[in-house]
């Protein structure tokens, strides 16, 4: 390993994880199981992807492990907060991802995992019905009682640094707010008014891990740590941001796809997106509000990609105005799937002398399982970014998120191409290990 400035990963990571669901009891028996040496953890790319370091003769492949220094899944300490009180391997078997033959073999580590009580305003999501939850507190009670949590795993568990993470269900949209939301003073002013409108009870989880020095994740398409006041409070504490919205299923294939038709100069008449799922996820997502938070992250990743004003010719064509390609995004609420989704996409496209191709693609995935490793990579390179002394929004995570973070108050446009994300994730890794980051994004 090259000489670098980033600090080692001595001593134990504690992750915290709000929602006890089943993207989080996947992910905690998954690191589980793989520590007893009874499983792989598969699809995570700290554990298996190699990135190329150096050119020419001194050219080599290396994990990023040889690359970085990186906490150990022996060292991951967890804890969480949820509405529903079952402890961790209770959760994991409601959730019904994993087999029982698979949770067993931990369930002792799982059960002494208790949800603290959650934050929460049954506005922000009205079908939860949970009873663990802190009673009558204002916004800034939240906060400081979320600080106090956060004190008190560290205390008790030994970890020497901590990562937040959000791994529970999508909230209400809240739009960006100036008044609230555009500086530090006036979140906290509004925290303190308890402004139930403009604060939603994620704020006060970013808010307590960044008051506390831990780096904070957003996995759902919440407005949470995508507000300036955020951004300068990520600055003052100089801790990492990231989010926001796992890129688990159709996203991740839209954000695959969308380039070949790019590169390959076809035309677009339109792209439409329909999901059905099952679980506590779809069940929120059924409240209209609920749905608009997660339709507005879902709808940004081909606007970046394929882009009319460049090239009107292929992408100018397909809805009322004959501006641009038609794109839509359904996601339908559907018991007997569970956490198996499906997602179907139809995409109308069209080549030489204009005449239309179809493409379909219809991916029954797993959504906890493409989902637990995204959440390590994250709570992993999120706290080796901390260590490098990297703060704000870690622009280098878009590739596991849907809606990647960017200051849209200089008019900055997120990259959402997943190639070209992949080149920053390994320049960032490049770069952290001491080596160059050669690799240009074109």
């Amino acid at each position: 390993m090259k000489q670098t400035d980033v600090k080692p990963a001595t001593g134990k990571l504690g992750i915290m994880v709000v929602g006890c669901g089943a993207v989080t009891t996947t992910f905690f028996t998954g690191v589980m199981m793989a520590r007893k040496g009874l499983t792989k953890p598969v699809g995570s790319m700290t554990q298996y992807d190699k990135i190329r370091v150096g050119k020419g003769n001194d050219k080599q492949y290396l994990s990023y492990y040889d690359i970085v220094p990186l906490a150990k899944l022996n060292d991951l300490e967890f804890a969480t907060w949820d509405v529903y009180p079952q402890n961790a391997y209770q959760a994991a078997m409601y959730a019904e991802v994993l087999k029982e033959k698979d949770i067993e073999p931990v369930r002792e580590e799982l059960e002494k995992i208790k949800p603290m009580p959650a934050a929460f305003d049954k506005n922000y999501a009205k079908r939860l019905d949970g009873d663990n939850v802190m009673k009558g507190k204002t916004r800034w009670e939240m906060v400081e009682q979320l600080r106090q949590d956060i004190r008190n795993f560290k205390q008790n568990s030994g970890v020497e640094r901590i990562v937040v993470i959000w791994a529970a269900s999508t909230e209400i949209y809240v739009p960006v707010y100036e008044p609230v939301h555009g500086t530090l003073a006036s979140l906290e002013k509004a925290m303190r008014d308890d402004d139930k409108e403009h604060v939603a009870p994620s704020m006060c989880y970013a808010y307590a891990a960044l008051a506390e020095g831990a780096p904070f994740v957003m996995g759902a398409p919440n407005t949470t740590v995508d507000i300036p006041a955020m951004w300068e409070l990520a600055e003052k504490t100089q801790m990492p941001i990231a989010g926001k919205d796992f890129k688990t299923g159709q996203t991740l294939v839209k954000s695959g796809f969308a380039p070949i038709i790019g590169t390959r100069c076809l035309g677009l008449s339109g792209w439409f997106s329909t999901n059905i799922l099952g679980n506590r996820d779809g069940l929120v997502l059924d409240v209209p509000e609920n749905f608009r938070t997660k339709e507005v992250s879902k709808l940004s990743t081909l606007e970046t990609i394929l882009k009319p004003e460049q090239q009107p010719d292929l992408y100018g064509h397909g809805n009322d105005e004959d501006t641009q390609y038609f794109h839509k995004v359904r996601i339908n609420y559907y018991p007997p799937r569970n956490d198996n989704k499906e997602g179907w996409d139809n995409i109308d496209i069209f080549g030489w002398m204009g005449y239309p191709m179809q493409i379909k693609i219809n991916f029954l995935c797993r959504d906890s399982i493409l989902a637990a490793p995204l959440v390590l990579d994250l709570c992993l390179l999120s706290d080796l970014a901390a260590r490098a002394g990297r703060y704000g929004i870690q622009r280098f995570l878009s590739f596991y998120l849907k809606s990647p973070m960017h200051d849209y108050t200089k008019g900055e446009e997120p990259i959402n191409n997943l190639y070209q994300q992949y080149t920053m994730l390994k320049n960032a890794i490049r770069e952290m290990g001491g080596y160059e980051a050669d690799e240009e994004i074109d």
